[in-house]
């Protein structure tokens, strides 16, 4: 086959079901025109099937689709009629039930229907590829492989991409670069054995999990509490990801370990408890039949007991003293504390990761190619924080080697497995800049050198590595990291925690515009990770709050909207790379830069009526400005549409739909894979540099006067008498109204930005001194949770 660049134009999934319908969707939101397979309907339209799936696609939470409009490059099909839309196809992928025999019948039947050059990949969970790819011609095993994507799809940045012995390389990597770019995904090349490797330990390290909550005599609530956030994994921890992942799902992947893999000397582990098959038969799959392992009814909790077989209430935590040793500040601190205390919980978790180190120590080899395609698989997967390879190394390898050896001395191991002989020849860890340890070669390897990856200059780091300086630094504060790839863009990054806005970030920022329009072609404002911003850092501000001083607050907000106007009126192009969480004054920034590269997986937000305030960094003025420019003969019905994001504080929850919401403008980037962000900002910012741009000069606009702003207020006395909003968001929403409708002024009047600003401002310090808004920002900083009084 040719080694030519893959160019995706159109994608078939066959299969309707949970997995291949959120694939669809996926790709849908990364405009890929997709044809979505399933059986013809028995009664009814023969499209049925599917079309009850892409209705269901609308209504699921949390949403695999990024845009409402996304569904629209999703096409309806089944296998009696429309067999003939494969050859069309650059890549179908499969995603029906894990059953050997259903897969294979339907290579059959569409395998004559495939494109001369159509990559044909499985979704499958865990299945033998070389099984499945053994019903093809070989002309077909060239172009055929797994591609296992994460539940669900649009969230979970693992896809682990198999190859049969005869797949051709060129297929692999052009798959590679489709995934990596244009969907956004990490991929991990796993080896083809039983599970693969993310699923192969992360089911492990459920089911040891399991066996040791038995061993210990652990109810399955403290358990989730021990083995969640405290160990940097998901909130939903062991039992609660079980109940997610649906417990048929994961019994399902535990029986293919427990069929595939008999030679295992973990092989009697494989077997899924009797209180598990017992929910299973009783239909309790988990959060999908609203009752599993947890049960909600109403707002009580409930958690099976497993040893009288039913469930009781949910509200055991785990024990203070334990909780306290998982406070240490580094692994090897934990590790040993939790080993040397004769705690049940403390024994218990030191259990849990010893069964995870020993058991992907000896099968290393078996399941992946290196140490980092592990512990990425994991994080990407199973969102732990940090790869069990990465925890080894951080708690001291030699140590925690020589604990597992004692330990399996002693009996106390699931298997008596011996660690390998390359564990304990005297290194440090698998995680260097020289790269990751090659379990064949044992030596380290360097990452990837597939072209795809040269656009990102800030690849996800693995413990062992050396912190990457990035660029050279033109200036550095406090609060603000300036430096340049090229010499001729500025980046420019807060390193303020969740790059919370204070008076160091905003004068670091002028600093930067200063030097950017003197010596660089443009600025780039950037994050290496999210957020992007979480807005006002209310922290710093506090001390002038309680001492009243009006004027100092009254001076800081007139500086973050000069910084905001400076942010769209400089000589340079300003580009603001996003991710994560935007919310308040971080979304007022994006609003003022002149262009905006935003990852998918953005959430932006005003959000500043939860503490009480209005957005007064140009927010306000930014969303009259868009209602005028969109008014189209009908301000008022345009301001409306705009006024209500900013008085429900309403938050987008993707890039696509913050373009929806007026958030970003159309002409904003959406990029896919955060690790790419900041190669399309630079390319964006070069491009606007290098065409001549010149900024705009200030606006003036029509605003609704003081008829528009009465007439808005009417609509919140009715939201408030049905019991919507509280009497003090309305009171919020008033005053909101007046600023973006120009305050006391006729309707149809022309104001300019300024005024507007003067009004958001005039307001903002007004409404620090109301009782109820100082008491919305105490509760956001005591809780993180807006308080609605």
């Amino acid at each position: 086959m040719s080694s030519n660049k893959l160019v995706v134009r159109k994608v078939a999934v066959l299969g309707a079901g949970v997995m291949g319908a959120q694939i669809a969707a996926h790709l849908a939101n990364a405009k890929v025109p997709t044809v979505l397979f399933d059986l013809p309907a028995k009664e009814g339209p023969k499209n049925a099937i599917v079309e009850k799936a892409l209705a269901a696609l609308k209504k699921q939470k949390p949403a695999p689709l990024a845009s409402k409009t996304a569904i629209q490059y999703i096409q309806a099909a089944n296998y009696d009629d429309d067999l003939a839309l494969l050859s069309e196809c650059d890549l179908v992928i499969e995603a029906v039930a894990e059953r050997l025999d259903i897969k294979e019948n339907l290579y059959s039947k569409v395998a004559p229907h495939l494109g001369a050059k159509t990559i044909f990949a499985t979704n499958t969970s865990g299945l033998s590829i070389e099984t499945l790819a053994s019903v093809f011609s070989k002309e077909l095993k060239d172009r055929f492989c797994g591609v296992h994507f994460f539940n669900p799809p649009r969230y979970m940045h693992l896809v682990e991409l198999i190859a049969c012995q005869e797949t051709d390389a060129s297929v692999l990597d052009n798959l590679e670069r489709f995934l990596v770019s244009t969907l956004g995904k990490g991929v991990v090349r796993a080896k083809d054995t039983p599970n693969f490797v993310a699923n192969r330990i992360g089911v492990f390290s459920m089911l040891a999990t399991m066996a040791n909550a038995e061993k210990y005599d652990l109810r399955f609530d403290v358990v989730d509490d021990l083995t969640g956030a405290r160990l940097g994994r998901p909130k939903s921890a062991t039992f609660r990801t079980a109940d997610v992942v649906g417990l048929d799902t994961f019994a399902h992947v535990a029986k293919t370990m427990q069929d595939n893999l008999q030679a295992d000397p973990w092989h009697a582990h494989f077997g899924l408890p009797t209180w598990l098959t017992g929910l299973i038969e009783k239909g309790a799959l988990g959060a999908k039949t609203k009752a599993g392992i947890f049960k909600k009814e109403g707002k009580r909790i409930f958690v099976l007991d497993a040893k009288a077989g039913d469930y009781v209430a949910s509200n055991e935590k785990a024990d203070k003293a334990v909780t306290e040793l998982l406070k240490a500040p580094t692994w090897g601190e934990k590790l040993a504390a939790l080993r040397a205390s004769e705690h049940p919980q403390a024994q218990f978790l030191w259990a849990c990761m010893r069964d995870v180190f020993h058991y992907i120590a000896v099968h290393a080899k078996d399941i992946a190619h290196n140490a980092r395609d592990i512990d990425f698989a994991i994080r990407w997967g199973f969102g732990w924080d940090m790869g069990p390879f990465e925890i080894w190394q951080a708690a001291g390898w030699k140590q925690v080697a020589e604990w597992i050896n004692a330990d399996i001395a002693a009996g106390k191991t699931l298997s008596n497995a011996a660690l390998p002989a390359w564990v304990v020849d005297g290194r440090d860890g698998v995680h260097s800049d020289a790269g990751s340890l090659n379990f064949t070669t044992l030596h380290a390897e360097g990452r990837s050198d597939l072209d795809v990856y040269q656009r990102q200059y800030a690849p996800a780091k693995l413990f062992g590595e050396s912190a990457k300086v990035l660029g050279e630094t033109v200036f550095k504060t406090e609060a603000i990291h300036a430096f340049t790839l090229d010499n001729e863009v500025l980046i420019v990054e807060n390193t303020n925690k969740n790059r919370a806005i204070s008076r160091d970030v905003l004068e670091g920022i002028n600093q930067a515009l200063d030097v950017a329009e003197e010596r660089f072609k443009a600025l780039v404002i950037w994050a290496p990770d999210a957020p992007f911003s979480v807005g006002a850092d209310l922290k710093s501000m506090m001390p002038v709050f309680a001492a009243g001083d009006m004027n100092a607050i009254e001076a800081m907000v007139k500086l973050f909207q000069d910084t905001s106007m400076r942010l769209r009126y400089s000589q340079i192009p300003t580009v603001s790379a996003v991710q994560g969480y935007a919310f308040g004054g971080g979304c007022e920034f994006i609003l003022h830069s002149n262009k905006v590269v935003a990852a998918l997986e953005s959430y932006i937000g005003l959000v500043e009526v939860g503490v009480g305030l209005i957005p007064a960094g140009g927010g306000s003025k930014e969303f009259a400005l868009k209602a005028a420019r969109a008014s189209q003969g009908d301000l008022l019905a345009a301001l409306k549409d705009r006024y209500m994001n900013l008085a429900m504080a309403q938050v987008a929850t993707s890039a696509l739909e913050a373009k929806e919401l007026g958030y970003l403008n159309e002409d904003a980037v959406v990029v896919f894979n955060t690790y790419e962000l900041l190669y399309v900002a630079l390319s964006e910012a070069r491009a606007l540099a290098d065409s001549g741009w010149r900024p705009e000069i200030p606006q003036s606009f029509a605003v609704a006067g003081r008829t528009g702003a009465a007439s808005i207020k009417g609509q919140l006395v009715n939201m408030k008498a049905g019991g919507f909003i509280s009497e003090y968001d309305m009171y919020l929403g008033s005053q909101i109204a007046d600023v973006m409708t120009g305050g006391d002024v006729d309707a149809g009047t022309v104001v300019d930005e300024q005024w507007i600003l003067d009004l958001e401002r005039k307001v903002f310090v007004s409404l620090l001194q109301q009782e109820k808004t100082l008491e919305r920002i105490e509760n956001m900083m005591s809780t993180g949770k807006p308080l609605r009084n």
